[in-house]
């Protein structure tokens, strides 16, 4: 149906699309091109015409296969042509994205079409089981009851980076400092779950978390105006929380500060000796609205003066290790979403400063 769709309008599009392109690219006169130029800037044309049928069907995961037909034909000419985008495009993020990511791209195709297949063997595999099964299966086996799993065959486990890696890092820092008590603010639930098993957690959020277990008491906050006394707390967390703080996503105020509200606050309450574990995507700098920001590393550090950091550890977006603990300042910085983990510590008061 999309396809159809795209055909009615074609020839508006297309000639939009090839305007667009040549006054983007300094160019008056048709013939001012070479032939090769032109056929580039005409395939430039057809992914631009493409674009709002890409968004539309990705919701259904069936991206570039129902939309464009021509499959990861039209993708590979696209990245020869990357020289091109980045030139007449540079504004245009979802592509500059995509050839940034071209591996990534590629690998999601091949999985595309491992599920195609795995669709067409489904249907047999069901009757070859309710064969197995017997007249009198032990279980109903029913063809209204088939809930078709088609991604999960591999050879590999696949992981969330940020969310395995980084709770992992906080709770090996926890098991080496045993606060008494420990105070995590809008983490991710399943940290705070499973660390309650050995160090009792108050978990706050702005949504509070409706979960019972014993050693964990949950309740409400706003990270921006903490309930806390100041110089109160002597075992801190706030993971890939601070990043969202202001852009609405989950319902709070926007506020372009909010993160830097949020930074004050958790420096205000953490007492002096005190141990703040932090996590937030590190990268090229950036706004991503209404999801996440994207911070320089050591900018995001100095946010937090005067504590003073105990330990950074880099966890790589697309890399096949475990965590990088004090990586070079060019490795972190060459990332796109990297997840950075702070372990920070307020310095202790002296004597003299107190009186």
């Amino acid at each position: 149906m999309i396809r159809d769709l795209a055909k009615s309008i074609r020839s508006s599009l297309v000639g939009w699309a090839w305007r667009f392109t040549l006054r983007a690219g300094g160019v008056v006169d048709h013939g001012e091109l070479p032939s090769k130029a032109v056929g580039d800037y005409e395939l430039l044309g057809e992914v631009l015409r493409f674009k709002p049928y890409v968004r539309r069907v990705l919701a259904d995961r069936c991206w570039l296969e129902d939309a464009l037909g021509r499959k990861e034909e039209l993708l590979r000419e696209a990245l020869r042509l990357e020289p091109y985008v980045k030139d007449v495009l540079a504004d245009r993020y979802w592509l500059e994205d995509a050839l940034a990511r071209k591996d990534e791209v590629m690998s999601f195709l091949d999985q595309r079409r491992g599920q195609e297949t795995a669709r067409g063997a489904f249907g047999d595999e069901f009757n070859q089981f309710v064969a197995l099964a017997g007249e009198t299966p032990r279980l109903p086996v029913h063809p209204d009851d088939v809930n078709p799993q088609l991604s999960d065959r591999g050879s590999v486990t696949p992981i969330d980076r940020h969310y395995t890696y980084h709770p992992a890092w906080a709770a090996r820092v926890l098991a080496k400092t045993r606060p008494p008590k420990h105070v995590d603010i809008s983490s991710i639930v399943n940290f705070g779950a499973i660390v309650s098993a050995f160090v009792p957690i108050e978990f706050y959020d702005f949504r509070p978390a409706p979960v019972e277990l014993d050693g964990l008491f949950t309740g409400a906050a706003d990270l921006t105006q903490l309930h806390f006394p100041s110089d109160s707390i002597g075992s801190l967390s706030c993971m890939h929380v601070i990043e969202h703080i202001g852009l609405g996503r989950y319902g709070d105020p926007l506020d372009p500060d909010g993160d830097l509200k949020a930074i004050r606050e958790l420096v205000r309450v953490l007492a002096p000796g005190g141990d703040l574990l932090v996590a937030t995507p590190v990268g090229r700098p950036r706004v991503e609205f209404n999801a996440h920001r994207v911070y320089d590393h050591e900018a995001f550090a100095r946010y937090f003066a005067p504590l003073e950091l105990v330990q950074f550890a880099l966890i790589e977006e697309r890399g096949e290790g475990g965590m990088i603990v004090a990586p070079p300042p060019e490795r972190v910085r060459a990332e796109s979403y990297g997840c950075g983990c702070f372990w920070f510590r307020k310095p202790k008061q002296e004597e003299g400063a107190q009186a």
